[in-house]
């Protein structure tokens, strides 16, 4: 369903900005041939004005703004709704990783007597141990929590329960 969304904004939007430069472009021409013309060689100054022509291109601009303007409104309409609904998205699977990422580390904490390795942590939450390192520095400077590294470089957070 975001498929067609996505879609229907893109062509709403393009057909609109179609048809707002078609009413604009006519109406440009339109402005062009009411110009006036400078004399001609001959000195014959009649005018000759293609009425035909300005007619034409008077529909051709209201045209264009009356199906363009609302064609735009519409895509622009759909197109900020499926921001907006990917905006949140985002926020609630945000929200779910974190709750997740929570749960899990006061499992650990639980189980383990207030003692998380790094490595633990980031297989049990199954983030790259970059991540892992930051979640659990974080939580560390929350709980005052100690940590210590080991002689073979692991490192090992100790919180209070």
């Amino acid at each position: 369903m975001k498929t067609a969304g996505k879609l229907a904004a893109g062509w709403l939007l393009t057909l609109g900005f179609m048809l707002m430069t078609l009413s604009v472009s006519a109406e440009m021409d339109k402005h062009k041939m009411l110009k006036p013309l400078p004399p001609g060689i001959d000195g014959n100054d009649k005018e000759f004005l293609n009425t035909e022509a300005l007619y034409i291109l008077d529909i051709t601009a209201k045209q264009g703004l009356i199906f363009g303007l609302p064609t735009l409104v519409i895509g622009g309409w759909l197109a900020l709704g499926l921001y907006r609904q990917n905006k949140e998205e985002a926020q609630a699977s945000e929200e779910k990783n974190s709750k997740n990422l929570q749960s899990i580390f006061y499992r650990m904490v639980e189980e383990n007597q207030g003692r998380i390795s790094l490595l633990g942590f980031a297989m049990q939450s199954q983030l790259p141990p970059t991540t892992a390192r930051e979640y659990l520095d974080v939580k560390a400077k929350e709980f005052n929590a100690n940590f210590k590294v080991s002689e073979e470089g692991s490192v090992l957070y100790y919180f209070d329960k």
